[in-house]
């Protein structure tokens, strides 16, 4: 069984979409996958149908349903902010042992993509990150960075300090940004040239993550 762990830069860069995408393209090629977000934030009752653990079930080809819901995204926070100060503002907490026992392989599968929650920094609780979740379990990661005026410092400072702390990136997806000073295969290059011996591949803005290129050939 393949597993990889989903993370990037920052917020709002575009990783459950590529997670989407990759998801809906392994399932075309008739992949048994197991696709989760354990943690969202910002989710209520209004926004359930249209939240990143929503579009991750209708990726799988799943009915969107309390259970599904339940089963892709276990810790739920009603305010959009960090996990621990979401968790804060609701007198709830993050098991993180619980978080790890959550996210252990299924030999059903072929395939499981953990996507995180924000950048592979951000904290989830008083003495843990991202990056430790990362790191506890042991499986490398596909960094999603932005393809905005910046990411380069941001993707190379990200995985050089994931890699400092003895984390594997597997690979690079470039998420068209809004705003993009440069071509997608310009940056391509140049950021090849930042992190040698790293796979990039490119996500062009689009309206659905279904209309992605093929992507998961980064995977092999």
């Amino acid at each position: 069984m393949k597993r990889y762990f989903i993370t990037s830069t920052g917020t709002d860069i575009g990783k459950t979409f590529v997670t989407c995408a990759l998801t809906h393209q392994l399932v075309q090629q008739d992949k048994q996958v197991s696709t989760i977000k354990p943690i969202i934030s910002g989710y209520t009752d209004d926004t359930k149908d249209s939240i990143d653990t929503a579009e991750i079930i209708r990726a799988l080809g799943q009915k969107l349903t309390p259970e599904s819901i339940a089963h892709v995204s276990p810790w739920r926070f009603t305010h959009a902010l960090a996990p621990d100060m979401a968790a804060l503002r609701e007198g709830r907490a993050i098991d993180y042992n619980a978080l790890l026992d959550f996210c252990q392989p299924d030999d059903h599968f072929d395939i499981q993509l953990i996507e995180g929650v924000g950048g592979a920094f951000v904290p989830l609780d008083d003495n843990h990150l991202v990056v430790d979740w990362i790191l506890d379990l042991d499986i490398p990661t596909i960094m999603v960075v932005g393809s905005y005026l910046g990411t380069l410092s941001h993707t190379v400072a990200t995985v050089e300090a994931l890699r400092g702390r003895g984390g594997t990136v597997a690979c690079i997806i470039i998420s068209e940004s809004e705003e993009s000073p440069v071509p997608l295969d310009e940056l391509r290059d140049t950021m090849g040239r930042l992190v040698p011996g790293t796979p990039i591949s490119l996500v062009p803005r689009l309206d659905h993550w279904s209309a992605a290129p093929e992507i998961t050939g980064i995977l092999a």
